[in-house]
């Protein structure tokens, strides 16, 4: 598909509209001038992506989600489990050497191409596996596993968890179908640069089925909803939990305080960001394993100190997972409220991680996408489950909140928390020094995310505006404006408007994974048949 023409007035338009809100907002001189602004928007785009199906009290979205992942789990033949340590060792390089062939010495034929005609196609991309897995789970790994466990106990309780957990497993399956996609379908430019994810493969894999029209159209809705989510999921959000745990921390007063972290985080980000994937790729395989790392070395300090009490929050989790106390909404909510935090939390079926695994250097597809399925794995069966664990310990059967409570809001000690300042309540019980290593966590897993989010934003904003230097700057403009935006917003307006916008992914990709599935097939069959001298 050829991307539309970018038309320097309608760039000019869009840089008005997102400037003028934060100008008058800053004239006021008040944070609430942006939350009021921006509530409305979020609360009516939720009402329409989170939809109920027909006759039913469950969105259509989680049918989508959950539909799709149990077909391509069950179809696969559980690749999410049989094939977990073959993606373990790909990551590690065990594996590289297939990928590394010449077509000037070439003796054989491979994969069809006649001998001594066969280019390196290992030379397309810009990063390693192990990058492109760290790009990718920093735009997963994030406050997500921090805030947003901790929302989603607070709404539906210790069995939202184990619903998290399910949707982390099957969504593994999600995973790999979405990234081999994304590197099968992936286009390269002139100068190197890769552009992948469901905007290429929606076109160019339906077109090959004979739905070409579908293809265009679902690609174009893909990329405008996943510049939104970019916005939203990947950046909003994210600056919003920073801010509020600076704010905290810091005890900062005055209507101006989280607006100013904006601007100073929205500085940080735009340097990082201005060096493209490479860039963004250097800094997120240093930042992302460090931290997570020490984020589950702090949650099995927490968990072991209370080893006694870990039958009691397993029990609690499974028990209320089909049986949920009253006042929680019930079984539907309950189920509901854990797969809505799991989708936004690893993303798997929304698309947005291939368009970072496209990126990859390799020239078997199937490699990319085993890769990818560690991505649930590690953000939502490891990473939420602890911060899920912690939570419980911390709060038992409702001995310092109750469950339950409205917006995700509960009281502690006699204040009201959200979000991270639940988990930052549940970590200071047991760790003195909590405040500022989950301060630092906080900050630094949101910047990470911020990061990844602009490339997957930036790629989609090509995709429809065109491949220019005043399209590159234009989105990142808006990008950065965002992150002020989220900073100085509401908590539960904020995550209302990325859980939509992040959700909303799934409906054009899901469409496009249902009909191009066979082509993975081919691709798994065709990169295990390359592996075999080397597993046998």
């Amino acid at each position: 598909m050829e991307p539309v023409t970018t038309k320097p007035k309608l760039l000019t338009t869009l840089l008005f509209l997102f400037y003028s809100p934060l100008i008058f907002a800053q004239e006021k001189g008040l944070d609430e001038q942006i939350n009021e602004a921006f509530t409305p928007i979020a609360n009516w785009w939720e009402d329409l992506v989170l939809h109920n199906f027909p006759g039913t009290e469950i969105p259509t979205i989680i049918f989508l989600l959950v539909g799709g992942a149990l077909f391509f789990t069950i179809y696969f033949g559980f690749i999410n489990i049989r094939k977990f340590p073959m993606a373990i060792n790909t990551v590690r390089g065990k594996y590289d050497s297939i990928d590394q062939h010449s077509a000037e010495n070439s003796d054989f034929a491979l994969d069809g191409d006649i001998k001594n005609t066969i280019t390196d196609e290992s030379e397309d991309g810009e990063v390693s596996h192990f990058q492109a897995l760290a790009t990718a789970v920093s735009g997963t790994v994030g406050n997500g596993n921090i805030a947003g466990v901790a929302l989603a106990i607070a709404v539906g309780g210790p069995g939202a968890t184990f619903w998290m957990i399910l949707c982390g497993l099957i969504g593994m399956s999600t995973k790999f179908v979405e990234c081999t996609l994304g590197v099968k379908y992936r286009d390269i430019g002139e100068d190197g640069t890769v552009y992948g994810g469901p905007m290429y493969y929606l076109t160019r894999g339906l077109e090959e089925k004979g739905f070409a029209k579908l293809g265009k159209f679902l690609a174009v809705v893909f990329a405008l909803l996943c510049i939104g989510a970019s916005f939203g999921g990947g950046n909003a959000a994210q600056s919003n939990q920073a801010a509020m745990q600076l704010v905290d921390s810091f005890g900062m007063t005055g209507g101006n305080s989280r607006t100013i972290i904006g601007v100073i985080m929205m500085v940080i980000v735009g340097v990082i960001i201005i060096g493209g994937i490479k860039r963004i790729a250097s800094v997120t395989e240093k930042v992302v394993p460090f931290m997570a790392l020490m984020y589950i070395i702090a949650c099995i300090y927490i968990i072991l100190i209370n080893f006694s009490s870990i039958d009691d929050a397993f029990g609690m989790i499974f028990s209320q997972a089909f049986n949920p106390q009253a006042g929680l909404g019930g079984l539907l909510g309950v189920l509901i409220t854990g797969f809505r935090r799991a989708a936004f939390s690893n993303e798997a079926g929304a698309g947005s991680a291939s368009i970072a695994h496209s990126a990859v250097k390799t020239k078997y597809a199937a490699s990319e996408g085993l890769v990818a399925l560690l991505e649930p794995f590690i953000d939502t069966v490891v990473i939420c489950t602890m911060t899920a664990l912690v939570i419980i310990i911390f709060n038992g059967d409702s001995t310092v909140f109750n469950y339950g409570g409205e917006g995700g809001k509960v009281l502690i000690d006699g204040l009201e928390v959200e979000g991270a300042g639940i988990t930052a309540a549940a970590f200071a019980k047991y760790i003195s020094f909590s405040g500022p290593f989950l301060t630092i966590a906080v900050v630094l897993f949101a910047v990470s995310t911020m990061i990844s989010w602009s490339y997957y934003g930036l790629q989609s904003w090509m995709f429809v505006f065109g491949k220019s230097k005043i399209s590159d700057l234009t989105y990142k403009s808006l990008f950065l404006i965002f992150i002020v935006i989220g900073a100085a917003g509401d908590m539960s307006s904020v995550w209302a408007f990325s859980d939509a916008m992040i959700l909303a992914l799934v409906f054009p990709n899901m469409i496009g994974l249902l009909i191009l599935f066979p082509k993975v097939k081919e691709e798994l069959n065709r990169y295990l048949k390359a592996t075999e001298s080397i597993t046998s």
